[in-house]
């Protein structure tokens, strides 16, 4: 069965959607030891989200690019995930949507929250026919995300590294077999629109949460 070009995949439950990030053993272990993200991690800077594990992979590689040495499972509420789509505007202008670039201009101006959809990768990290969110969050969303909807921050680097370890190895199904179980995540119709997703990809027919 083909994948939407554009649709969110997460390991998710009823309350809570995983996303991941990297950062340096400064930032990550106060994180972990806090429950969530610590001085000297800077809320004045945007800081990216990603429900892709694969994609987090290709970003840090395997947590060995300076500064991405520490990757971070972090728990998040499925209502502050929402929230922050329904903000969000695309990082790139897109006609269907916007109309004009000077709509979007404004439009990019005003959102806390941007979102961009990269190629997913492979288990070697390939690129594939199909796309990742990448949630980009900065001003009223990073305070948010920071002090509202982090439910658990866990480091997993080790599991990175194993992951890692036993594709160096040759042993592919013993590598796939610890990756997180990602889902299609359902998304409300309104907010799906918003994210150029096809409707018949992700989207229910429910109310956004406020």
């Amino acid at each position: 069965m083909s994948v939407p070009t554009r649709q969110i995949r997460a390991r998710h439950s009823a309350d809570t959607i995983t996303v991941y990030q990297a950062y340096p053993p400064q930032i990550a272990l106060p994180a972990v030891a806090a429950g969530r993200l610590v001085v000297p991690f800077k809320r004045d800077r945007m800081t990216w989200i990603k429900p892709s594990f694969l994609w987090m992979m290709y970003r840090c590689g395997w947590a060995t690019k300076p500064g991405q040495e520490r990757v971070l499972s972090i728990d998040i509420t499925r209502e502050g995930f929402e929230w922050a789509l329904a903000r969000a505007c695309l990082s790139h202008y897109d006609r269907d949507l916007h109309g004009d670039r000077a709509t979007w201009s404004r439009q990019l101006k005003a959102s806390p929250v941007r979102v961009q959809w990269d190629p997913e990768r492979s288990l070697h990290l390939k690129a594939l026919p199909y796309r990742s969110l990448q949630v980009g969050l900065s001003d009223e969303a990073v305070d948010r995300y920071v002090d509202e909807w982090t439910v658990a921050v866990t480091d997993i680097t080790p599991t990175v590294h194993r992951v890692r370890d036993l594709l160096r190895g040759g042993d592919e199904a013993a590598a796939a077999a610890h990756l997180p179980n990602e889902q299609v995540y359902p998304l409300p119709v309104q907010i799906a629109a918003g994210l150029h997703i096809d409707p018949h990809a992700t989207a229910i027919d429910v109310p956004e949460r406020q």
